[in-house]
């Protein structure tokens, strides 16, 4: 049975992929490297810290990761303080409100810093609906190692098999799938070159999900 839902935030809670875009090649003018759209592609799901490690081995900077991801914080930092006019995916606070309503525990699983979540769980008043947020930015291993998810799974208080997973990129499924928890691939117009072959469920509206509608498929699916 179906006891939790576990939540990515970037691409499925929120579209901060521009945000993050702009950052990020703020940060890599300030180094000066020129980061291909493919090399930039692979990194999504993965924490700032593991990116900025391997800019750092890929391009052979004299800048230390620490360094970098100090760099793209600022930048972020700046651009979520003056831009007003992002908000949350369409449909993604229904669908919170729907699973929460019908008693299922909510867990944030992002790569993104408990700085980052925070600003985002602030403005749009988002704590109330959710049991635990973990940062991928505090853990040993990034997406797509199933890390983040296994501590997920145990901080909602149920079994791997008890749990869902929402998220929209590679690295995300992979990680959800190697924990053991049935995951639903987000296919948004937001999501850019990710593989949802994986997922247990793929879609693009987030009604397909609602509470009746997944537990009936989550039930199917352990069968």
């Amino acid at each position: 049975m179906l006891k939790a839902v576990i939540f990515d935030m970037d691409g499925v809670i929120i579209d901060s992929e521009p945000m993050h875009r702009k950052a990020y090649y703020d940060m890599f003018d300030d180094v000066g490297i020129t980061v291909s759209q493919t090399l930039y592609e692979s990194f999504t799901g993965q924490s700032t810290l593991n990116i900025c490690k391997q800019l750092c081995d890929h391009f052979n900077l004299k800048e230390t990761p620490e360094t970098l991801v100090a760099l793209k914080r600022e930048h972020y930092k700046a651009f979520f303080k003056t831009n007003t006019s992002f908000g949350l995916i369409d449909g993604v606070l229904d669908l919170i409100k729907n699973y929460h309503s019908n008693g299922l525990t909510l867990v944030l699983a992002s790569s993104a810093s408990m700085p980052s979540i925070n600003m985002i769980f602030e403005r749009f008043d988002l704590n109330q609906y959710f049991k635990a947020k973990l940062s991928g930015a505090d853990l040993k291993a990034s997406k797509p190692h199933p890390e983040i998810f296994e501590k997920a799974a145990v901080a909602s208080g149920f079994k791997s098999n008890e749990c869902l997973v929402i998220e929209d990129s590679t690295n995300g499924i992979q990680a959800a799938k190697s924990a053991g928890i049935y995951c639903v691939g987000y296919d948004s117009f937001h999501s850019k070159n990710q593989d949802y072959t994986k997922a247990d469920k793929v879609i693009s509206n987030f009604k397909d999900i609602y509470f009746d509608t997944i537990t009936k498929a989550f039930k199917i699916a352990l069968k």
